[in-house]
């Protein structure tokens, strides 16, 4: 019995290591970049202390493990692969081993489930068809929760990118009025929103340092809408991309995109407000009006009680 207490624990130890090697550390990488681009002494040292502290031991034997737990939940060609790729980079996971850590994490997850169930079940001495239907249950969640994870951290991701577009955009058009050539306007947005939506601020200085690298704009913003993968940033670049194909007015175009952003903002914002009332007929009917029905019927139902009892028929 010690001995599945300990494969249970060391399975909830080995999905913590997943989650954490995961995680973003956009931070640190920031900070160093920064510093970098100012030129100050001892980057070298720093970043180089930033790498030792990453490559644990943890992280070494993530890198071993992961390769041989993801070979039974690997993708069978590769467009799921590269589906999968771009989910993890909508929610902001670029890193070369993010799939391998993903999919690994799906078989550590299903496992570690289904061990934790084993070990409850064993323990309280249940009979063994519900043993084994608690610890297949178990690992089917367990191999589901990095789905649901995914799902939740690309919602939030692309939440916040789409709260900072109106905001951006307005930034972009008055840059580009001021005589910004749309590169050089796309980078100073980008630096500017760095602090309030770091998240579009980061998508936007990836493109500039594609451009910088040689990659043509318009394919540099469609690898950024694809990244965040935000329907108002799709129509964005498409306007961006039409009105150089054509030769129209890239600040006109941006003004017009501005401003059906801001309506079509503003319309799910009141879509929300109608919607309010209908979500709280649930929360009214369970709680507010039974005890408006306590409050009101109770004396008189008290009363009618104490009139029965004094004068029974």
């Amino acid at each position: 019995m010690n001995e599945l207490a300990l494969l249970g624990l060391l399975a909830v130890v080995s999905v913590g290591l997943i989650f954490y090697a995961l995680w973003p550390k956009g931070k640190i990488d920031k900070e160093a970049l920064k510093r970098r681009m100012m030129g100050k002494r001892g980057v070298d040292e720093t970043i180089e202390i930033q790498k030792q502290a990453k490559e644990s031991t943890a992280q070494k034997m993530l890198e071993r493990v992961a390769p041989i737990a993801m070979r039974p939940v690997m993708p069978k060609s590769d467009t799921e692969v590269s589906m999968l790729r771009i989910k993890l980079a909508n929610a902001g996971f670029r890193r070369e081993n993010a799939s391998t850590l993903f999919l690994s994490s799906k078989t550590v997850c299903g496992i570690g489930c289904a061990l934790v169930a084993l070990v409850f079940q064993l323990s309280a001495g249940k009979p063994a068809m519900d043993v084994l239907t608690w610890v297949i249950g178990s690992g089917g969640v367990g191999f589901m929760l990095p789905n649901v994870w995914l799902w939740i951290a690309r919602g939030q991701r692309a939440t916040k990118i789409k709260h900072g577009l109106a905001d951006a955009m307005d930034l972009l058009v008055i840059s580009v009025e001021a005589g910004l050539a749309l590169d050089a306007a796309i980078q100073r947005v980008g630096d500017e929103m760095n602090i309030v939506h770091p998240e579009l601020s980061e998508e936007m200085q990836l493109v500039t340092y594609e451009g910088q690298m040689g990659i043509p704009r318009s394919e540099a913003l469609s690898n950024m809408a694809m990244r965040t993968g935000v329907p108002e940033m799709q129509s964005l670049v498409a306007i961006i991309t039409q009105a150089e194909k054509f030769g129209t007015s890239v600040a006109k175009a941006l003004r017009n995109q501005a401003d059906a952003m801001r309506v079509k903002r503003r319309q799910a914002a009141e879509e929300k407000a109608q919607a309010t009332s209908v979500k709280l007929m649930l929360p009214l009917m369970l709680f507010i009006f039974p005890a408006i029905f306590v409050v009101l019927v109770g004396p008189a139902a008290l009363n009618m009680i104490k009139t029965f009892q004094n004068n029974p028929m």
